[in-house]
């Protein structure tokens, strides 16, 4: 029996020797303020980082591999808060949002069948696509409201997804269950948007849709700042470059972009104007007008609000007169 205790003791103090010399040998260094991080973390593990959840995001920020702004559901508040942790300037927040690109709803959409099985957009595209002619549109059963944690998304009369901006957390659940990517991540910044994913040629498209981009170029030629281009017999608006004026919208034949800023009202001109016609001669739309040395004025039957000539004044005598011309400021 005491032969017995003492080889037990033995083998105990064996392996806690053990132990010890395993536990500094492999010793991993944490940052300390890998806690911090965790819990300014919404703890929603949605992977909307990049990450798998937000532990593995909180590793990637302190390993400065992620940026601090990555948490898109934590917005403006954790991305702060993050900042103050790791003792860095916070860059400018550029929100995400879920952003539908088709307005082919049943309304608009020509239909050629009835499809009746799984309630399940994954399912309907595997079966032959739904009842839709277009086989780029939205299909309508719903699968992104359905996947979508945060109740940002319900359905609308004619089967399209509406998305409410102040619930999307840019997740990316909906991006991804969607089977036709006609839902994508955008600013929120931007609202002039090309509603249509087709890129079937233009007589085709008015054969599926009444709302599709037909590819015809209009958008090309109108835009101030060249954004707009078209790829692949369908419009496409670069983000960085658009300033939201809304020109290519209003001329666009078939409305398949959409201007989110209307009503738009105007810019306006105060008396500390100089007359110095920059604004005249940097305004796309012909909506500023005046004499040399002499006060100018805006024609809002013309001007959009595109901003463009707010930041070249010198004397800083133009302003947005309302809050949708605030947003693209």
């Amino acid at each position: 029996m005491l032969a017995a205790i003492i080889s037990l003791t033995g083998l105990g103090f064996i392996a806690a020797f053990g132990l010890g010399v395993a536990s500094k040998k492999f010793h991993v260094e944490v940052d300390p303020r890998l806690v911090e991080v965790e819990e300014a973390l919404p703890g929603l593990n949605c992977g909307a980082c990049g990450y798998p959840g937000c532990s593995g995001f909180a590793v990637g920020v302190l390993a400065e591999e992620a940026e601090v702004t990555g948490c898109a559901p934590g917005g403006e508040a954790v991305a702060l808060k993050l900042a103050e942790i790791l003792g860095v300037e916070v860059g400018g927040i550029d929100r995400k949002v879920s952003v539908l690109k088709c307005g082919g709803g049943s309304g608009k959409a020509v239909m050629e069948a009835l499809y009746d099985g799984i309630q399940d957009c994954r399912s309907v595209v595997l079966v032959g696509g739904g009842g839709k002619l277009c086989r780029y549109s939205c299909v309508g059963f719903a699968t992104c409201e359905k996947v979508c944690p945060f109740d940002a998304i319900t359905m609308s009369s004619d089967d399209l997804p509406i998305i409410d901006p102040d619930l999307c957390t840019a997740c990316n659940k909906c991006v991804v269950a969607c089977p036709r990517d006609v839902l994508v991540l955008e600013s929120q910044k931007h609202q002039v948007i090309v509603r249509c994913s087709s890129k079937d040629p233009g007589p085709r498209v008015k054969t599926v849709c009444s709302v599709g981009c037909t590819g015809c170029g209009i958008c090309e030629k109108v835009c101030p700042v060249e954004a707009a281009r078209i790829d692949m017999n369908l419009s496409f608006i670069d983000p960085g470059t658009c300033v939201d004026c809304g020109i290519c919208a209003a001329r666009c034949p078939t409305d398949a972009i959409t201007d989110g800023l209307l009503p738009r009202t105007t810019v306006v001109i105060s008396e500390e104007c100089t007359g110095c016609t920059i604004c005249a001669k940097v305004c796309p739309f012909d909506a500023i007008s005046g004499q040399a040395k002499q006060l100018h004025v805006v024609d809002p039957d013309l001007c959009t609000a595109c901003g463009l000539c707010v930041p070249r004044c010198p004397v800083n005598a133009i302003s947005h007169s309302g809050p949708e011309a605030t947003a693209t400021a």
